[in-house]
């Protein structure tokens, strides 16, 4: 989930936010301003419940932050590298580049958000029992109360075991550590994510026909992006499986066909595409890399100015294309091949261009994975 505006660092972690998140704040602030504060404290002028609304709604995005910047937090303490934070519609979401070392590592990462949460819950419920017991039982009580209940409720969500829940990574740390089969953890913790998710979409289609619209939707959203997210982590695990051990320079096309920065587009369609069953070319200055060309980027030239536009004008730049070295696992490479405009990785060594990754030629690796794994290498051979 990427974001569509920054809102600045916090803990030294990027954080950004997805315009979906509006939903969930419109959701919010209506449901508190239209229906549960005028219905439990009555009387209030109308501005006084949007202002109630509006300033919980912040308020509890405020605590789902605090919540993922736990998870950054111990995730750098344990030496996971963190990319940042996105809050979106269902929540939020650190971005870890790299995995936990050890089952102890993935439990302390899984855990740090939903103990904040429930901490945060118990300070909301603090507070208003002592509002209670001052006697002051106005629209700061029922706010207060209401963030009590959601961080405590968020708290208790999250620590049920279903990947890709928190919980879910407790119970992927706990099977790695009684197995110490990590790819085998993972596939039982998105399994059982799976399961979950289906029977909540389950239950929010039967509380759909009971008359419950909103909270049944919710609920199947909820379910099936729970289920889609424990089947992508399934596959993540299949491929991390199959691709372990292996280098960039194991999975990469070696010396691709390579193109000069500065040649104009009309000489590169005239001169270099006949015969050539490539979409995509690396360009170069001399040996080294200077970004990459797609045929896409090419037809976006009207022909008109095919004469006057080198390459580099229309490529992607370098610093917009993922660049790895020979000896990188190719593990480490995936999320930034997967974040590249273009989804290509270009190889460096002491500057120069020896090689790129392209989807294709991870895909082939994890079926040439699949094969030798199905059709072990005989003793002798």
């Amino acid at each position: 989930m990427t974001a569509s505006f920054r809102i600045g660092r916090v803990a030294g972690v990027e954080v950004g936010v997805n315009w979906s998140v509006l939903i969930t704040f419109g959701l919010i602030a209506w449901l508190l301003a239209a229906d549960r504060l005028p219905s439990g404290y009555p009387g209030r002028p109308g501005w006084a419940y949007i202002v109630a609304g509006l300033s919980t709604a912040i308020v509890f995005f405020v605590c789902l932050l605090a919540h993922e910047v736990s998870h950054a937090v111990l995730a750098r303490r344990n030496g996971v590298e963190v990319e940042g934070i996105t809050l979106w519609v269902f929540g939020g979401m650190a971005r870890l580049r790299g995995k936990a070392s050890s089952p102890g590592a993935e439990a302390r990462i899984a855990g740090a958000g939903p103990l904040v949460s429930l901490l945060i819950g118990v300070g909301f419920a603090t507070v208003a029992a002592a509002l209670v017991a001052a006697g002051r039982h106005g629209l700061v009580l029922g706010t207060v109360s209401w963030l009590a209940g959601i961080n405590l409720v968020l708290g208790a969500f999250n620590l049920l075991p279903a990947a890709p829940l928190d919980g879910g990574r407790l119970l992927r740390a706990g099977l790695w550590k009684w197995r110490g089969d990590r790819t085998w953890a993972a596939v039982a913790a998105a399994r059982t994510g799976r399961a979950f998710g289906v029977l909540l979409i389950a239950f929010g289609f039967g509380q759909l026909l009971s008359g419950g619209l909103l909270g049944g939707l919710w609920l199947m959203l909820i379910g099936w992006f729970i289920v889609s997210a424990a089947a992508a982590e399934e596959q993540q695990a299949a491929v991390g499986s199959a691709l372990a051990g292996l280098r960039v320079a194991d999975v990469m096309t070696p010396q691709p066909a390579t193109v000069p920065a500065d040649l104009t587009v009309a000489d590169f369609v005239d001169n270099y595409l006949r015969g050539v069953r490539h979409s995509t070319f690396p360009l170069v200055e001399g040996t080294h890399p200077a970004g990459l060309i797609t045929l896409g980027r090419i037809k976006q030239v009207s022909p008109q100015q095919r004469e006057s536009t080198r390459l580099r004008d229309v490529a992607c730049s370098l610093d917009e294309v993922a660049v790895a070295s020979p000896d990188e696992l190719i593990m480490d490479l995936l999320p930034r091949l997967g974040e590249s405009n273009d989804g290509r990785a270009l190889v460096v060594s002491d500057d120069d261009l020896v090689g790129i990754v392209s989807p294709s030629d991870v895909s082939r690796a994890v079926q040439q994975a699949s094969l030798r794994q199905r059709f072990p290498r005989r003793a002798g051979r």
